[in-house]
């Protein structure tokens, strides 16, 4: 119970260092993600709006993984390492972002769609989402992908 009282959100470094971490989190999870969504849009593959919203979900975790694995191998991680890193520490991050960002576009364009107005919220959204997780676990254990 003490440490939940005296836990600092307060401080502006480690702040700047998690939402550098979800920054880089949030461009892996947006390539993939948006890759699957204007894939459908460009091809008009009539899937279900749930299908394709499904598939970029699972497409943008998998970029995401990629992303950072790449960033760990070079700050000199192995491989099995990186890779191990990457889905253990930010996974929590990586999903609530995914769903935050989907949820948006499809309670805004009825999903599945991309906009030149809808891509900078689904980003916010996305963003915002983990960011305060991301601070908690880097300023409580010390722990971040980057």
């Amino acid at each position: 119970m003490e440490s939940t009282v005296n836990f600092n959100w307060s401080c502006n470094h480690t702040w700047k260092r998690s939402a550098k971490n979800t920054a880089w989190c949030l461009l892996g999870c947006a390539i993939g993600d948006f890759g699957t969504i204007l894939y459908f849009q460009i091809t008009g593959i009539p899937w279900p709006v749930l299908a394709i919203m499904t598939l970029a979900i699972i497409n943008g975790l998998i970029t995401s993984i990629i992303l950072e694995t790449i960033i760990l191998i070079r700050q000199n991680f192995k491989f099995k390492d990186a890779l191990k890193t990457a889905l253990g520490m930010s996974f929590i991050s990586m999903v609530s972002m995914e769903i935050a960002m989907n949820l948006t576009d499809y309670l805004l364009t009825g999903g599945a769609i991309l906009t030149w107005w809808v891509v900078p919220i689904m980003l916010i959204a996305g963003f915002l989402t983990p960011w305060p997780y991301n601070y908690w676990r880097l300023k409580k254990y010390g722990i971040a992908c980057h």
